[in-house]
């Protein structure tokens, strides 16, 4: 329960204003139909981040519990300064419209998510947690949280919220984790 509820906490504040929320309220603003767009996020972030979470399983059985720890440590720590950096959405992410609705959200969020922050926590929390479908499903229910309202609220909301804020308290709860990582010595995975 504690890898799923991590996970949903830290990837919802991650992905306040990064580029697939960014992504998402695009989306919503050119097709108004919240319903497909909503659909396409689900599908790709469950592919993106059971890849993600297959590698992340995958390095923590590659690599002996110290040096995991380590490497665990300065990733969370990578992740909280990478938090205080903005994204921007580059504007050629959803140009496939001859996919449709749901397929343009579906490969135009899988690809936006490759290489991304909430990828990234991903890969480092299924390498701490021994529970890899607790991770999957945390980290995709954080990413519905930050996504939903945005595609059904659009940009409306964009304006109201303290990005640099939530971006803030994502940074230091990484940051936490990156130190508690470190300091935890061989009882890393739980």
């Amino acid at each position: 329960m504690e890898a799923f509820l991590i996970s949903t906490g830290i990837v919802a504040l991650a992905e306040i204003g990064d580029k697939t929320q960014l992504l998402s309220f695009f989306l919503a603003a050119r097709y108004k139909r919240p319903w497909p767009i909503v659909l396409g996020i689900l599908v790709a972030t469950l592919a993106n981040h059971a890849f993600a979470g297959a590698v992340g399983a995958w390095v923590a059985q590659q690599l002996g519990p110290d040096l995991l720890r380590w490497v665990l440590g300065v990733s969370f720590i990578a992740m909280a300064v990478w938090m205080l950096i903005p994204d921007k959405l580059d504007d050629d992410t959803a140009t496939a419209s001859r996919f449709g609705i749901f397929g343009t959200t579906l490969i135009a969020f899988f690809l936006a998510e490759m290489g991304d922050k909430t990828q990234v926590a991903t890969v480092a929390l299924a390498a701490q947690y021994d529970s890899l479908a607790a991770v999957v499903m945390g980290t995709t229910l954080g990413m519905m949280v930050a996504n939903v309202p945005a595609v059904i609220v659009g940009e409306k909301l964009a304006h109201r919220m303290p990005v640099r804020l939530v971006h803030g308290i994502a940074a230091a709860v990484f940051a936490v984790l990156g130190v508690l990582a470190i300091l935890a010595g061989d009882a890393v995975r739980t």
